[in-house]
């Protein structure tokens, strides 16, 4: 009790002032790279030595001692760090791949080269030597896919841990000049005891992240980067071919490379040519019965590094819980499953389209100015009936100027699509399409609050009878019948604005608010390059957070969440209105509980989308409660186990949701983890289909679905050392249902439920609604070996098996997943070598 009392007071304390500047130390020779302190430049260079908490209690005396010194030649940046531990015998060291987060200790050395307090690189390592890199971005985003080619060296030893560092400032964008400042930040975790330390001290209860890093300054005479960075690549790959062709097998041999070219120091060239992606995880299986598109995360090394200058959000003003997805630019455009397949395709069609090249420029200037160009062709994709995808070039554009030390900024970005059309293409893709954005933001009252906003502007063009689909599909909907919106057949083009205002406190120990309002016209259309789920849409949303960081006899830190929510059509038609509330916490043993619930259609509200361009739908109030709870990722064996439900419809609909998890770590060196995910939906308003009659009336269905899914995921991990690791990845996924009382529309918005529906009578299609039975498998091997610093080795096995029914059947999912066994494997074989050049 003493000892919590203590720590309360502690981090209460303001932290005793501490230099927050050092100069670098300029080495005569370089320091041998070998995890000691016995060279000749540690003895001369300064100590950092004053680190403190930032977690778990913001501002208290840290645990164990930390000692860092930093030294430079005209090529290279050393720091080497003292990380001292009483019981070594308990540092937690785990082996793991690059970039694979661990419950180990850490340390990160994170700079901030063009000391601009927005942007910035973090270095990390463990005391097993296993090493990840992040860019930093937006003063605390993380770009996990930056890679660095950069060396470092640890030991245990009998008074703690030890690494040292090597960064080539090759590897480091600054501005070149006589005397160059970096921002710096040295971070320590201390696993076992849940502890953070950090130089200068990172304060959890304010805003930003780069903004508080202190200045590594005296970097005098430092050399011209490298100017070019080769990666040439020979890849071979054995697929399965179609059946229709008796499954061959084809070789293929593909020859490719990247480049990066240093302009100036504060100027790069990213290039790729005939790119290939083969040792990236594949998609989860999904079965989407919506009608909106779903979202898959970019995971292509060149598209996801750098992707932060690139980010310019839609539908994202809760800033804290922005996972729509939905924005201006969505890289996985370029290179996406062609487009026209259903239409011209068979099963020989390929899954994605061939990227020729793409090329991307980015870099600051002294005076804040971030630019990044980014340009790709994809290549034509045909059959004998037709163009399943045309060949397509995508450009975007972004700039930023920061200001006011980066308490402020304003932007922009400008996104075009060309295809060339046939045609066969021409009556169903955009020849055309554009986009343009403003963006603004600003902190004041001591970085406490902030204010920002945004302005975009779209326009489509093309064949008139491809705009009308556009004018017709779920992002729109002009055709509704009674909506304002006018459906013209004849437009060859389409424009749109989408405008969002934010306010909110960013910084504080207790409480942080935002508030925010959008408004979107029902041409803003960006799908050909961005990501936009539904246009003609107006939103007030709120956010309130409570945090409790520091521990007591409970708890180590607690968060509670209050969400509220409104949506309208700009016609002024209520569409959603809900309030959230959920909290997160910590207890002392390092497990965490989380629960939430959310009531939702509260007052009466109507779906504008749900008949798929029928008239909106009345919609009842639901109600959504879920909870979770994680174990200690300390322990060999951690268990997670979430669930969800939600009941709406006046009792009619409801789903629930069961996640289990069980992650082992059987030693130091070898990981695996098994999930599971079981749902059972009861949706009694499932949209069906749109049937139009004889005389040319429609008729928009509805049924009552019973579905079930089942989807386990199974992953391995043994890491032979830390450049050379082998990860196994396997998923299959069931997911059935059967229909039955399909209804049409009556009476959509009137307030008992029973009149908004009447029996369909067509007897062809009431008659047996039939169901759905879907069977997915997918799984790849990846060995990976760094052989040398930049240059990999990547030996990968990829398999997938697939089947659909329109009937649910009669089998439970043991027998369902073993018909997924038996079902004919596609598997494909890949090598793939790069060598990393640099001169």
């Amino acid at each position: 009790m003493l000892m919590v009392l203590q720590a309360q007071t502690a981090a209460v304390l303001p932290p005793a002032e501490v230099e927050t500047s050092l100069r670098a130390t300029r080495a005569a020779e370089p320091p041998v790279l070998d995890g000691s302190d016995a060279d000749t430049v540690w003895r001369a260079a300064p100590a950092i030595d004053r680190f403190v908490q930032a977690k778990p209690s913001e501002g208290a005396p840290a645990r164990f001692r930390t000692v860092a010194r930093v030294a430079y030649d005209s090529d290279n940046l050393y720091v080497f760090v003292r990380a001292f531990d009483p019981h070594p015998d308990s540092i937690v060291s785990l082996l793991s791949r690059r970039d694979e987060k661990t419950a180990s200790d850490e340390i990160i050395l994170m700079l901030d080269p063009y000391h601009d307090r927005r942007t910035g690189y973090e270095f990390v390592v463990n005391p097993a030597g296993v090493k990840s890199d992040y860019a930093i971005y937006n003063d605390g985003n993380e770009d996990v896919a930056w890679d660095a080619v950069w060396d470092v060296a640890t030991r245990i030893d009998s008074l703690g841990w030890t690494a040292e560092y090597r960064i080539p400032m090759s590897q480091l964008p600054y501005s070149a000049k006589d005397s160059v400042s970096f921002g710096l930040l040295v971070w320590r975790v201390v696993q076992r005891h849940g502890e953070t330390v950090t130089w200068p001290l990172y304060r959890t209860s304010r805003s930003g992240f780069t903004s508080q890093f202190g200045e590594l300054n005296g970097l005098d005479g430092l050399a011209r980067p490298r100017h070019a960075e080769v990666t040439p690549y020979v890849l071979t790959k054995n697929v399965q071919g179609a059946a229709s062709e008796g499954y061959p097998r084809d070789q293929d041999l593909t020859v490719g490379g990247d480049l990066k070219y240093r302009v100036a120091s504060n100027l790069l060239l990213n290039a790729t040519v005939n790119p290939d992606f083969g040792q990236v995880e594949a998609d989860p299986s999904v079965l989407n019965l919506g009608a909106f598109e779903t979202f898959f995360e970019e995971r292509r090394p060149f598209f996801v590094e750098g992707k932060g200058l690139f980010t310019f959000t839609v539908n994202c003003v809760v800033v804290v819980d922005c996972n729509t997805g939905e924005g201006l630019f969505y890289s996985r455009r370029i290179g996406r499953a062609p487009q026209l397949a259903h239409a011209y395709g068979d099963e020989s069609s390929p899954e994605a389209t061939r990227i020729l090249g793409a090329a991307k420029v980015t870099g600051r200037m002294p005076g804040g100015f971030s630019i990044g160009f980014l340009d790709a062709v994809t290549n034509d994709v045909s059959s004998p009936a037709g163009t399943l995808e045309p060949t397509t070039n995508y450009a975007v554009a972004r700039g930023n100027q920061d200001f006011s030390g980066g308490d402020g900024s304003l932007g922009f970005i400008v996104t075009a699509v060309n295809r060339s059309l046939d045609q066969t293409s021409e009556p169903w893709l955009h020849r055309s399409a554009y986009s343009g954005g403003l963006d603004a933001r600003r902190r004041f009252a001591g970085r406490q609050y902030e204010v920002s906003g945004s302005l975009d502007w779209s326009r489509v063009g093309g064949d008139a009878e491809a705009i009308a689909r556009t004018q017709r599909n779920p992002v729109h909907l002009y055709q509704r019948p009674d909506g304002p919106l006018a459906f013209d057949s004849t437009r060859t083009s389409l424009s749109g604005t989408n405008l969002e205002l934010r306010f909110a406190k960013v910084g504080g120990r207790r409480l942080v608010f935002e508030t925010a309002y959008q408004r979107r016209t029902p041409g803003f259309e960006i799908n050909d390059i961005g990501f936009l789920r539904q246009a003609d849409q107006q939103q007030w949303t709120s956010w309130a957070n409570l945090a409790f960081r520091n521990p007591n006899r409970v708890f180590r830190e607690l968060r509670w969440n209050f969400n509220n929510w409104q949506h309208w059509s700009l016609a002024g038609l209520p569409t959603e209105r809900a309030f959230n509330t959920n909290v997160h916490t910590q207890l002392n043993n390092r497990w965490w509980l989380h629960a939430g619930g959310t009531l939702g259609q509260i007052g009466g509200t109507y779906c504008d989308r749900c008949a798929r361009g029928g008239p909106a739908m009345r919609q009842d109030a639901y109600l959504a409660p879920w909870a979770g709870i994680e174990g200690d990722n300390r322990k060999a064996l951690v268990p997670f186990f979430w669930v969800n439900y939600m009941g709406g419809d006046q009792g009619r609909s409801r789903t629930l949701s069961l996640e289990p998890t069980l992650e082992l770590k059987v030693s130091t060196r070898f990981t695996s983890s098994l999930s599971a995910r079981w749902e059972t939906n009861r949706n009694d308003v499932q949209y069906f289909g749109t049937f139009t009659d004889s005389v040319g009336t429609d008729h928009y269905t509805f049924a009552h679905l019973e579905q079930e899914t089942l989807s386990l995921t199974w992953r391995l991990g043994y890491t032979f050392t830390p450049n050379t690791t082998l990860q196994v990845y396997a998923s299959p996924f069931v997911s059935k249902g059967t229909y039955s009382d399909v209804r049409e529309v009556g009476e959509p918005r009137a307030k008992a439920y029973d009149d908004r529906y009447r029996p369909y009578a067509d007897a062809d299609v009431a008659g047996d609604p039939g169901g759905f039975n879907l069977q997915e498998f997918r799984s790849n091997v990846v060995f990976r070996w760094e052989y040398r610093p930049g240059s990999t080795l990547f030996l990968v096995w990829s398999q997938g098996r697939e089947g659909m029914s329109d009937v649910e059947g009669d089998k439970t999912f043991g027998g369902d997943l073993r018909d997924l066994f038996h079902r004919r494997a596609d598997h494909t074989f890949l090598v793939k070598v790069s060598y990393w050049f640099a001169r």
